[in-house]
C-alpha cells in the first residue's frame, strides 16, 4: 500500500497534509523530527517523504542524506520557508524528488506527491554542493524558485544553457553558479560579452590565432574556447554575433573541434556553452538575423530570468543585502530603508533590474547622511522614474469593480465563478500564447502544475492560438 510520510515541527503543516492526503484516499503518517522517521524505518518504509528543512535537531537536508544512502529509490520532496539558491541547489544534489517554498498551495502539492508516486527511476546522490559563505543569487518570488529548481537540476549534466532576461536581471551570475554547481566547477568559468567587441577582433577573441596570422598578430593566442577547456563559456548577447561567426560558434557546439585564425591544425576542446540574450531569438530567426540551426542548438535548456519588476518580493532581501555588502567594502555600518522608501522601490520599474538596485544601494551607502534611509535621500533620478505598470497602476481593477457593480445591479447570479473564470481564462491563454502553446512553459511561468493548464483548457474551454 502506497504510504506518504510527512516530517514539519508545525503541527498546523502536518495537519493540512493529514487531512488533504485522507481526502486523497492515500495513508499518511505524520512526525515532528527526523528521529521519529528513522525509528519508524524499523517497521515500515513509505512510498514517498515530504520533509522540512528545519527542524529541532537534526536538518531535512541531513535526513535526506541518510534516507537514500539506504533507500535511493524513495522519492523524497523538500519544502522550506528559507528559500535561496543554496538550498535548491542542494536539496536536489543529496536526492531530493522536488522542491516546495513555503508557503504553498496544497492542491499543487498532492500534484507533486502523485508525480512523486509515478516515480521509478533511482536518484543520484553522489554530488557535493559548493559551500560558499554568501548566497550566490537572493530569490523568494515564485519566478526566481524556478531557476533555482532548473540550476539544482543541471548541476549533473552538460546539457547546453540558453538564458532569457533583460539587461541587468542577472543572466552572468545565474550562469556562474549553473557552472559552480556543476562536475566543472574547478575548471575555468570564462564570460565574454559578445556584443561589447568589435567585429572584427570577436573572432579572435573566441577562438585564438597563430603567430603573424595577421599584421599585429605577433604571438600565438589562444582564444576564449582553449581557455576554458573542461570548464564552461558564457556567451552574453549571443542575439548581436555577426552571422559569420555564427557559421564558426556551430560547428564548435556540434563536434567540439575548431581552428585558430591562421592555423592549420585542429583544435579539440570540451566546453560547455552558456549564452544569454535579451532579444527573442525565434523573431531573429524569423527576420533572418540568426542562424536556426545554431538557435536549435543552444537552445536545449532555457532559464528565463525574471526581471526585477516581476519579483517586487525580492527588493527588501536584495536591498538589505547590497547595502551590507556596500557597507563591508566601505568599513562603514550598514544602513537601512524606511518602510516608505520600500514602497516607493516596490513601485518602480526598474529598467536596469538588479543591477540597477545594487547601483543605488552603493550610492545611498556612500550619499546618505542618515543610518535610516528616507525617500528624501534617494538620487534625482530615482525620484523622476516611471512607476512599475504591475503596481502603480490601478486602471484595471477599478474597470473590473466598474462591471462588478454593473452585473450586481443588473441582478446576475453566480457572479464569483463567472469573473474567476474570465479572469483565469485571461491569464492562461495570454501566457499559451506567450510560450507557443506550450503547456509545460505556460505552467512554470504560471507556478501552477502542467495537469492544471491542462485541466483548465478543457474547463474553460480554451482553443489553440
Amino acid at each position: 500500500m502506497k504510504k506518504v510520510w510527512v516530517l514539519d515541527d508545525d503541527k498546523s503543516i502536518r495537519w493540512v497534509f493529514e487531512k488533504a492526503l485522507s481526502k486523497a484516499n492515500l495513508p499518511c503518517r505524520c512526525f515532528s523530527n527526523t528521529n521519529e522517521a528513522i525509528n519508524q524505518f524499523n517497521h515500515e518504509t513509505p512510498s514517498v517523504i515530504v520533509s522540512d528543512i528545519r527542524m529541532p535537531g537534526e536538518s531535512g537536508i541531513d535526513f535526506l542524506t541518510k534516507v537514500k544512502e539506504k533507500f535511493p529509490l524513495i522519492p523524497i520532496i523538500i519544502m522550506t520557508a528559507y528559500s535561496d539558491l543554496d538550498t535548491a541547489v542542494s536539496a536536489f544534489q543529496k536526492g531530493a524528488f522536488e522542491y516546495i517554498a513555503k508557503p504553498f498551495d496544497i492542491d499543487k502539492a498532492l500534484e507533486v506527491i502523485n508525480q512523486a508516486l509515478e516515480q521509478t527511476t533511482k536518484n543520484d546522490t553522489n554530488s557535493n554542493k559548493a559551500n560558499t559563505n554568501q548566497p550566490e543569487i537572493i530569490g523568494q518570488a515564485q519566478s526566481m524558485q524556478e531557476v533555482f529548481r532548473a540550476i539544482g537540476r543541471l548541476s549533473k549534466s552538460n546539457a547546453t544553457v540558453l538564458l532569457n532576461g533583460e539587461s541587468g536581471s542577472g543572466k552572468e551570475l545565474v550562469a556562474n553558479a549553473i557552472h559552480k554547481n556543476s562536475d566543472r566547477k574547478d575548471s575555468p568559468f570564462i564570460a565574454i560579452n559578445t556584443a561589447a567587441i568589435p567585429k572584427d577582433l570577436l573572432e579572435a577573441e573566441l577562438f585564438g590565432h597563430e603567430k603573424g596570422s595577421f599584421t599585429g598578430a605577433e604571438n600565438l593566442r589562444k582564444g576564449r574556447f582553449e581557455q576554458s577547456d573542461k570548464g564552461t563559456l558564457f556567451l552574453d548577447e549571443i542575439g548581436d554575433m555577426p552571422m559569420e561567426l555564427q557559421t564558426r560558434l556551430l560547428r564548435v557546439l556540434s563536434d567540439g573541434q575548431f581552428y585558430r585564425i591562421g592555423g592549420q591544425d585542429t583544435i579539440k576542446v570540451d566546453v560547455r556553452v552558456i549564452a544569454a540574450t535579451h532579444q527573442n531569438l525565434e523573431k531573429e530567426v524569423k527576420d533572418g538575423k540568426f542562424r536556426e540551426d545554431l538557435f536549435h542548438r543552444l537552445n536545449v535548456i532555457r532559464i528565463t530570468v525574471p526581471p526585477l519588476r516581476n519579483r517586487v518580493e525580492d527588493i527588501p532581501t536584495l536591498s538589505k543585502y547590497f547595502l551590507s555588502k556596500s557597507a563591508n567594502q566601505l568599513k562603514v555600518t550598514p544602513k537601512f530603508l524606511s518602510k516608505e522608501v520600500l514602497e516607493y522601490f516596490n513601485n518602480l520599474q526598474w529598467r536596469g533590474n538588479v543591477r540597477q538596485l545594487e547601483n543605488v544601494c552603493h550610492w545611498l551607502t556612500v550619499m546618505s547622511p542618515g543610518n535610516q534611509i528616507i525617500v528624501s535621500d534617494l538620487p534625482s533620478e530615482l525620484k523622476n522614474e516611471p512607476v512599475n505598470p504591475i503596481n502603480g497602476a490601478h486602471e484595471w481593477q477599478e474597470n473590473l469593480a466598474r462591471d462588478f457593480s454593473r452585473q450586481l445591479l443588473n441582478g446576475k447570479l453566480d457572479l464569483y465563478k463567472f469573473f474567476i473564470d474570465q479572469v483565469e481564462k485571461i491569464i492562461i491563454e495570454k501566457t499559451l500564447e506567450h510560450t507557443k502553446y506550450r503547456k509545460l512553459d505556460a505552467a512554470s511561468l504560471l507556478g501552477i502544475g502542467r495537469n492544471t493548464v491542462t485541466r483548465k483548457i478543457k474547463e474553460l474551454k480554451i482553443s489553440k492560438l
